[in-house]
């Protein structure tokens, strides 16, 4: 559980800070290169549906396989950002290092490698690939990603993490909800801000076509009037060639806009009570009819609205 405000400190072997870190953010291997001496230490905050971690410890390899997630039904990515040595890691056929100055995307719902040789610096943030999907489209194209984040977006949203970090002792439960939405929202910015999201698997013209409807949909989902011909029509494409670029992509056009406000319910219903009723939260996110509401989203998460508000309420409570 990743709770308030946690450190674990040890010196030993690679076996503890196997479980360490796997408690941390989810099952993986880790071999240790300086053996039964090895130093980490970790400290450990909770930002509402955001997870932020520093690690300081000697050089490490990360193996997380398939055999670790094959039961999971919920996945996140990890955002790795070096203080002071390069990091290497390969995922998706992709291997990149990353220098201070920048971060690494790693999807927990495929294999990867993640190692630095010596002892290193790392903040670490985990966020839910949902919630990540909602805002800037697929997850899966940004395994193994790096990204610059001297400059723009990126450094602002690196500049917000390490504000944050500097002021979690004395913030309430629901300003680090606040600061953890923040960081999110600041870390999709800087992601949907590099071209090399865009779907490989289809045209430039197309996944442009399809970037930009995406974007207006995340947008513009409290508009309870938003619809497929809206989007056409903001976008200059027919409705026909809209619903194609969609289906292309693995869903409809309607399913996208339903899933994406229901994830954005989700999110807030997960937040506490700072948000509303649970009527207020569905009407919020474009929702006019509450009895469909709870249709669609019993059917996509298998509980509804209100359980899922009080299933997070006895989590807060064991923290």
């Amino acid at each position: 559980m990743i709770i308030n405000s946690e450190r674990s400190s040890l010196r030993t072997g690679g076996d503890k800070w196997q479980k360490v870190v796997s408690e941390a953010y989810f099952p993986l291997d880790a071999e240790c290169h300086n053996g039964t001496d090895f130093f980490g230490e970790m400290d450990r905050w909770s930002l509402g549906m955001v997870g932020l971690s520093r690690i300081h410890c000697d050089g490490v390899l990360y193996r997380r396989q398939r055999h670790h997630f094959l039961n999971e039904t919920e996945s996140s990515l990890l955002i790795a950002i070096p203080e002071n040595e390069e990091v290497q890691f390969s995922q998706n056929q992709r291997r990149t290092s990353c220098k201070p100055g920048g971060f690494i995307v790693e999807r927990s719902d495929a294999p990867y490698e993640y190692w630095h040789a010596g002892r290193n610096v790392q903040w670490v943030l985990k966020v839910p690939s949902a919630s990540v999907r909602a805002r800037i489209g697929p997850s899966e194209r940004l395994g193994g990603l790096t990204f610059d984040a001297r400059t723009g977006v990126a450094s602002y949203f690196l500049s917000s993490l390490r504000a944050a970090v500097a002021h979690v002792q004395q913030l309430d439960d629901a300003a680090r909800e606040a600061a953890g939405s923040h960081l999110l929202e600041m870390l999709c910015l800087a992601i949907r801000s590099d071209k090399r999201v865009l779907d490989s698997n289809t045209s430039s013209i197309r996944a442009a076509h399809l970037c930009r409807a995406e974007q207006f949909i995340r947008e513009t989902l409290k508009n309870p009037d938003l619809s497929p011909q809206m989007v056409a029509d903001v976008c200059g494409i027919s409705l026909r060639y809209l619903q194609q670029l969609f289906t292309e992509a693995g869903e409809s056009i309607n399913g996208y806009i339903r899933d994406r406000r229901l994830i954005r319910c989700s999110e807030e219903l997960r937040a506490g009570g700072h948000g509303g009723t649970v009527a207020e939260i569905a009407y919020r996110w474009g929702f006019a009819d509450q009895s469909q509401f709870s249709k669609h989203y019993k059917a996509k998460f298998g509980c509804t609205p209100t359980e899922t508000r009080k299933e997070a309420g006895r989590f807060r409570n064991m923290m």
